[in-house]
């Protein structure tokens, strides 16, 4: 009889009270130590890094509070400056939590080098579209007396023979040496020279 008088009586709510009321006051503590320490509710929008040196993206990322981490560079882009950001992860104007890494993707200093393959003794209608697939262009054709009429002989380079196994960076104009189809030492004396305009 004695318990089931106290769990009637007014003492035993007080402490079931109370009890609820430390229960709320715990949790409403323990919620606002989480939004303290986890920044709730609190976001830092990503600047556009795009065309910045990485000095100053360092910069502008430390004033959001937000870090920066440089990825691999890209292939050579001729819009933007050596060494500038050119891309980024996340975006411009995404909103983040504070510290959070901001993936960058530099510009290299030029265009990366491609292997010039061995060439001569194909024909410019080969010849053309291989080296202009490796991202190369077609520059001065000169003829020269040989019986293999248009047929490569020589590639050059700012007036220089390409040696063999030569890398040269991507848009590298490249001049051809061909067969006019004529024999050497025929009447012609002078080799016909043709420039080509490349965009």
């Amino acid at each position: 009889m004695s318990l089931i008088k106290f769990l009637v009586s007014k003492t035993f709510f007080k402490q079931v009270a109370l009890a609820i009321v430390a229960i709320v006051v715990i949790v409403f503590l323990a919620l606002k130590w989480l939004d303290s320490t986890t920044n709730n509710g609190e976001f830092q929008t990503v600047p556009n890094l795009t065309g910045k040196s990485l000095k100053v993206a360092e910069i502008e990322l430390e004033k959001e509070n937000l870090v920066l981490v440089v990825q691999d560079s890209a292939n050579y882009n001729p819009k933007h400056p050596r060494f500038s950001v050119i891309e980024q992860d996340p975006k411009p104007k995404s909103k983040v939590k504070e510290n959070r890494k901001i993936y960058v993707t530099l510009n290299p200093s030029g265009y990366r080098k491609v292997l010039v393959p061995d060439v001569t003794q194909r024909t410019l209608r080969q010849v053309q579209p291989a080296l202009e697939a490796l991202g190369f262009k077609i520059g001065k054709l000169t003829y020269v007396d040989n019986i293999a009429k248009d047929v490569v002989l020589n590639l050059q380079f700012k007036g220089k023979s390409i040696a063999p196994n030569k890398k040269l960076p991507k848009t590298t104009v490249i001049d051809l040496v061909l067969g006019n189809g004529k024999r050497p030492g025929s009447s012609s004396t002078l080799d016909d020279t043709i420039e080509t305009t490349q965009e």
